[in-house]
C-alpha cells in the first residue's frame, strides 16, 4: 500500500481493492465521532437513519440538481423537502424556498436577496450595510465580503441576546438587513425575534432568522414543553429563514433551506444571464451544478424519521444534556453558561483555578476533541444524537482532567487556541 502522499496524477490507475485499503487506513485515523468525542462537525442519530440516507444518496449519485427539467423525480423530491420546511416553520400561503448546500450558502442568499430587494425598493447604488448582534454567525461577514456590504455588529445585551435598542441605534438609511440567531452557536441563546421583527417593520428593512443550527430542534423541543421563544414565520416582520438539514435533520452534507415569506421575493434571489453564446443561464442558488444525492438524502431523512422521530431524537439529546449539566455543576469551580436554551453545552471555570485551558488540554490527551470559545473562555459541545450516552465517560474524564490540571504548572500551559 502507498505510504507517501501523492503529488501528481498516477500514470496508471490502481485497483479498487488497493484504493479501498488505503482509504480505510486513512479513515481509521480520523476523529472518533462515533464515540461522541467530537464537539461538532458530525451529526449522527442512528444506523437505521444513516442507512436510509446513504441509500437515497446513492440512488441519485449521478444526477445534477442544475437540470431539474430533465429530472422530474428529483424536482419533486426538492419541492417536497422545501414544502416540509415551510410547513414546519409556519410559513404563510404563497411562501417559497430553495435547497442549498449548507448554512453558509443560505446566509449568503439572505444577504444577497436583501441587498437586491432594498435596491429595487429604495433605489440607489451606494454601499449598504447589515446590522447584526455580536453573536451572529461569521458567514454573514463572509457574504458581505463577497457582496460588498458593511457589517455592523452590536454588543450583546444580558443573557447573550441581541440588544435590540442598540441595534436600532446602528440602523441608518443604508441598512438593508437585520438578523438574529435561533439560537446563537456560541452561547445557545435565542434572540428576541418579536422585538427584532417589530424593529424591521419600523425601519422597513429585511429581517432574517438564522435558524441554521436550531431549526430542526426548536419546534420539537417546544412540543416537549421546552420554553422556546417564537422565531419562525409567525413573527411579524420575519422576511426569511434558514435551517440546516445536515445538522439536526440528520441528512447528508450539504443540505440546508433558505425560505422566503413571499414567492415574489425570489426574483431578488435569482441570478440570470444570457450574455454568452449558449442561451440563458439562471439559478436561484449560488451553486450551479448541485449534488442530487444531497436532495434525495434529505428527503429520505425527513420521511424516515417524521415528526415523532425528530421529537424523540431531541428528547434524548436534551436528557443527555441534563445529565452532563448536573455532573459539571457538581464540580467545584465549573459553571454552565446560562441561559442554556438549546442543545449547546458551554461551560467555564472560575479563574485562575481550575484553569479551563489546562482542562481542555487534559481532555484532549484523553481522546476528546475539545471545542473552545473565547467570550467567555469555555468548553463548547454541540450536543446531538452521536453524544447520547457519553455523560458517564465524559464526566469521569473531566474529573481526571481537573485533577491533572491542578498539578500542571502555569508555565507549561500552552496558549489557548479557539475553534
Amino acid at each position: 500500500m502507498k505510504t507517501k502522499p501523492m503529488t501528481s496524477l498516477p500514470e496508471r490507475g490502481r485497483p479498487w481493492a488497493e484504493l479501498r485499503a488505503e482509504l480505510e487506513a486513512l479513515h481509521a485515523g480520523e476523529g472518533d465521532w462515533r464515540g461522541g468525542r467530537l464537539p461538532a462537525f458530525v451529526f449522527h442519530l442512528d444506523e437505521a437513519t444513516d442507512h436510509a440516507v446513504r441509500e437515497a444518496y446513492a440512488m441519485y449519485f449521478s444526477e445534477n440538481g442544475l437540470g431539474m427539467r430533465v429530472f422530474p423525480g428529483l424536482a419533486r423530491l426538492e419541492s417536497e423537502v422545501i414544502a416540509m420546511g415551510l410547513a414546519l416553520f409556519n410559513a404563510p400561503a404563497g411562501a417559497a424556498g430553495s435547497f442549498t448546500s449548507g448554512g453558509t450558502e443560505s446566509l449568503f442568499l439572505a444577504v444577497k436577496t436583501a441587498r437586491d430587494w432594498f435596491r429595487a425598493e429604495r433605489g440607489g447604488t451606494g454601499r449598504l450595510n447589515a446590522v447584526l448582534p455580536y453573536s451572529a454567525h461569521p458567514a454573514f461577514d463572509k457574504a458581505a465580503h463577497y457582496l460588498d456590504l458593511e457589517i455592523r455588529r452590536v454588543p450583546l445585551a444580558a443573557g447573550f441576546r441581541a440588544d435590540v435598542a442598540a441595534m436600532e441605534g446602528a440602523i441608518d438609511a443604508s441598512t438593508c438587513l437585520i438578523a438574529g440567531s435561533a439560537p446563537g452557536y456560541t452561547h445557545g441563546c435565542f434572540d428576541s425575534f418579536e422585538e427584532l421583527g417589530a424593529l424591521a417593520q419600523r425601519h422597513g428593512v429585511w429581517m432574517h432568522v438564522d435558524a441554521c443550527f436550531g431549526g430542526l430542534t426548536a419546534p420539537f423541543a417546544r412540543d416537549l414543553g421546552e420554553p422556546i421563544t417564537k422565531f419562525d414565520f409567525t413573527v411579524p416582520g420575519a422576511t426569511s429563514l434558514s435551517a440546516d438539514l445536515h445538522k439536526y435533520g440528520y441528512a447528508a452534507k450539504g443540505a440546508s433551506l433558505f425560505l422566503l415569506r413571499e414567492e415574489r421575493l425570489k426574483s431578488h434571489q435569482r441570478f440570470s444571464s444570457s450574455n454568452w453564446p449558449h442561451g440563458t443561464y439562471a439559478t436561484d442558488t449560488f451553486s450551479g451544478s448541485r449534488p442530487a444525492g444531497a436532495i434525495a438524502a434529505a428527503w429520505a431523512a425527513l420521511n424516515s424519521l417524521g415528526a415523532a422521530g425528530y421529537r424523540e431524537a431531541v428528547r434524548r439529546v436534551l436528557d443527555e444534556k441534563r445529565r452532563l449539566v448536573a455532573g459539571i455543576e457538581a464540580i467545584p469551580g465549573l459553571t454552565v453558561v446560562r441561559p442554556s436554551e438549546s442543545t449547546i453545552l458551554l461551560y467555564t471555570s472560575a479563574q485562575p483555578a481550575p484553569d479551563i485551558e489546562a482542562i481542555a488540554q487534559s481532555l484532549s490527551r484523553r481522546g476528546w476533541v475539545v471545542g473552545r470559545t473565547k467570550e467567555p473562555r469555555g468548553i463548547h459541545i454541540a450536543l446531538n444524537g452521536v453524544h447520547v450516552g457519553i455523560a458517564e465517560r465524559y464526566l469521569a474524564d473531566l474529573a481526571a482532567a481537573i485533577r491533572e490540571a491542578g498539578e500542571t504548572p502555569a508555565s507549561q500551559r500552552a496558549e489557548a487556541r479557539y475553534n
